[in-house]
């Protein structure tokens, strides 16, 4: 596989998993988008930058599942916090439960696949 079909592999899966992922983060400790975006890259999706997080965690606060707080900031002026709502976490748990099974699904899947026998002539 080039290179650039394994990055577009990557974009794709993320695209389907990113919010999942956000918000469990979020679950974790809420924090602000900066190091939101800080403890993704983190975690290994280095891939995601600020244009990507802060417009999912407009539409996650507009579905009801994130609610955000301004505090203080050691250097320089307030900045909101985002942190789970109730029904975000409730969200949240059902979206672990469907990973879950869907990787396993997977997983099973591709777990017994044998590339074709070359014959030779």
């Amino acid at each position: 596989m080039a290179p650039d079909d394994e990055a577009d592999r990557q974009t794709q899966l993320l695209r389907g998993t990113l919010d999942m992922c956000m918000l469990a983060l979020l679950a974790k400790e809420p924090v602000h988008g900066y190091e939101l975006v800080r403890r993704l890259n983190l975690a290994g999706l280095d891939a995601v930058g600020y244009g990507t997080v802060y417009p999912l965690l407009t539409r996650m606060r507009r579905l009801g599942l994130v609610a955000d707080q301004m505090e203080d900031s050691p250097a320089g002026p307030p900045r909101k916090v985002y942190a789970p709502t109730v029904e975000g976490r409730r969200v949240l748990a059902g979206w672990r439960r469907q990973w879950d099974a869907f990787v396993e699904t997977i997983n099973a899947t591709v777990a017994d696949a044998q590339p074709p026998a070359t014959t030779r002539r």
